[in-house]
């Protein structure tokens, strides 16, 4: 496995319905220098949202249960957080750029991890 350099220090926020690859994704993030908030659903991240003014990374996937899904929470971030850096993750759909808040990124499942570090180093250097 590749051996990635740590980035810049930030605090990302993961929304991930999905245990297992929110754990895993957690950790590897936490391992490439970053601090990490979790959430199961766009509720729970809109809370956390709220509460912790440090985060400036959002990565979520657009399927979640909840009141939205993650295009959604992505587009209520960009207008209500728009310092928030927003990477769009899905393994059952290709959004259109149309579809995803201005300067946000897409990624696709299975997340290629080399390409996931250049996505948020790059992010996180423009901020």
């Amino acid at each position: 496995m590749e051996q990635l350099a740590r980035l810049k220090p930030a605090t990302i926020l993961v929304v991930e319905n999905e245990a297992i690859i929110l754990m895993e994704l957690a950790d590897w993030l936490a391992g490439v220098g970053l601090t990490v908030l979790t959430a199961f659903s766009a509720d729970e991240a809109v809370d956390l949202l709220d509460t912790h003014p440090e985060v400036g990374l959002l990565m979520t996937d657009v399927s979640m249960p909840g009141s939205m899904d993650g295009l959604a929470l992505a587009h209520l971030t960009h207008e209500s957080w728009p310092l928030v850096k927003i990477v769009v993750t899905s393994g059952r759909m290709d959004p259109r750029e149309d579809e995803l808040p201005a300067g946000s990124v897409f990624v696709p499942k299975p997340l290629e991890r080399p390409r996931l570090w250049r996505v948020l180093s790059r992010l996180i250097d423009d901020a």
